[in-house]
Parts: structure tokens; sequence; C-alpha cells
């Protein structure tokens, strides 16, 4: 068997490599976190400063104290954490559905669930927005819920079916001998053998959740049930000349630290998730 070529080269040119790649998608990041701590008088320096001087916490400050930032966050937390646990539990019920059961147009039901997959989330803007306004969803977390889950579901079932289908039918034929039903069969075995896919699952749910803005926008316009991308859109401003760039890294760096704890938390499984498959025995 031939080997590929990044395996054919040698241990020092690919950390070289990854290195070099790790410090160009590194350096973003510490431009915003270097900026979020500047004024306005050094935003713009040139040659750019990754290290300010002078330091200021000025712009976490006002960030925290301007308009209802705390109000913002709170809901992205709520909006991001409510809609990854709903959209993890039923699409892993549908998931354990497809693997584990038979019944008739199985396959059609499962194709169709994947058009989801297909469509532009923003081709569904508009449908969106009617099918909430005649709920009586518009301007209400929940109604950001509803959809947040709804737009998760074709990708969460897509991926843990396939986690679900590799764990050994003969375990659930096992427990079945022993008198456990669907339901304890799923909760019990199914779901702790998939922990890899349900951590994935969950950082690309939140993340979605988390980051998106033009559904949120679309569907709210009251600033008690705004989230986090329209708080930062309103620091901004309205023109490039009102734009607070320290104010708006600062409040982009407030954001992202959600997510690095998300990731944290599941990055071991995340990784068994990401490589589950790639070697079989």
């Amino acid at each position: 068997m031939r080997r590929s070529r990044w395996a054919a080269l040698p241990a020092a040119a690919r950390i070289i490599l990854l290195s070099v790649g790790a410090i160009i998608m590194i350096i973003p990041f510490l431009y915003m976190v270097s900026t979020s701590f500047k004024t306005a008088t050094y935003v713009f320096t040139t040659p750019p400063e990754f290290i300010p001087d002078p330091a200021t916490t000025a712009n976490y400050e006002q960030a925290f104290s301007t308009g209802d930032f705390g109000r913002y966050f709170l809901n992205s937390l709520i909006v991001a954490t409510i809609s990854t646990a709903i959209s993890l539990l039923v699409s892993s019920m549908m998931a354990y559905a497809f693997a584990r059961f038979t019944f008739r147009g199985k396959e059609a039901i499962f194709r169709v669930l994947l058009l989801g997959l297909m469509i532009p989330a923003i081709m569904l803007i508009i449908p969106q927005f009617i099918l909430a306004k005649n709920l009586h969803l518009l301007d209400s977390l929940g109604g950001l819920i509803l959809f947040y889950v709804a737009g998760s579901l074709s990708l969460n079932t897509f991926l843990l079916r396939g986690f679900f289908e590799s764990i050994p039918a003969e375990l659930d034929q096992a427990m079945q001998v022993d008198g456990a039903g669907a339901w304890r069969r799923y909760w019990r075995l199914a779901l702790p053998l998939a922990k890899p896919g349900l951590a994935t699952a969950t950082i690309f749910t939140f993340l979605a959740c988390w980051d998106e803005f033009t559904l949120a926008l679309t569907l709210t316009n009251s600033p008690e049930n705004q989230t986090l991308p329209i708080a930062i859109r309103l620091f901004a401003g309205s023109g490039n000349n009102a734009v607070q760039w320290g104010l708006v890294f600062a409040a982009s760096v407030i954001a992202v630290v959600p997510v690095i704890i998300v990731f944290l938390v599941f990055q071991r499984y995340f990784v068994q998730g990401l490589t589950s498959g790639a070697i079989k025995g």
C-alpha cells in the first residue's frame, strides 16, 4: 500500500507546516483580543501592534455598561442552551429509530429529512417569518428556539444515525432478551456509547445557535428578546465613521468565551467523533 504524500513527509516538515497553518489561523483572533485592549487612537496604527501600549480595559467596561448587553448575553445563552438540548434529544431519538427500527418508507423519510441540508438557510427567511407571524412567535425567544431546533435536526440526525449504526446490534438484542424496551435500550445503551457523536453535535449546534444573526434580526425587534450578535452589530454603529472597533472587538471576545468553554468541555469526545470510522480494525 502506497503511503500518502502527507505521510511520506518527514516529521519535522509536518510539524512546520502544521505550525504555519496554526499561526495563520490564530493571528486574526490574537489581533481581535489585542484591539479590544486598545483605545480608538491606536486601533489603526501601522504596522499593527499585537501588544497594546498603553493597554486599557475601558472597552470591556463600556461593553458591559452600554445598553442591555447583559440581557443580550443572557438571551443568547438561554436560546443556544435550550435549542441545543432539545435538538440533541429529538434528533438522537430520530437517529436511533432510523438506525435500529425497520418500518415502511424509512429510507424515503430519511432522504426527505436530508433535504434540510441542501436548502440554503437564507432562502427560508421569508417562510419562517410568515410562519412565526401566524404562530404568534414573532419577537420571542420561543420563536428563535423553535426555528433553531428545526434547522439543526437534519444534520444532527444524519450524524447520530451513523454512530448508532456503529453500535453492535447484538448489544441491543441482549438487552431485549433481558426485557429492556426500546426507550431503555436507547437511554441506557445507545446514548452512552454515542458520546463522541453527541459531543460533536453539541458543539456544532451550540455554535450555530450562538452565532446566528440573520434569523434573530428578522424575528426579533425589542431589546428584551434580541441576542448577542445583534448587540455587537449595534456597537458597530450605522456607518464606517461611527464604528468603535475597540468596543466591537471587546464584545466579540466576550461572545467567544462560552463557545470556548463548550469546546473545552466536549473536546475529548469531539476529537473521537471526528476520527470515528477513520480506522477500522
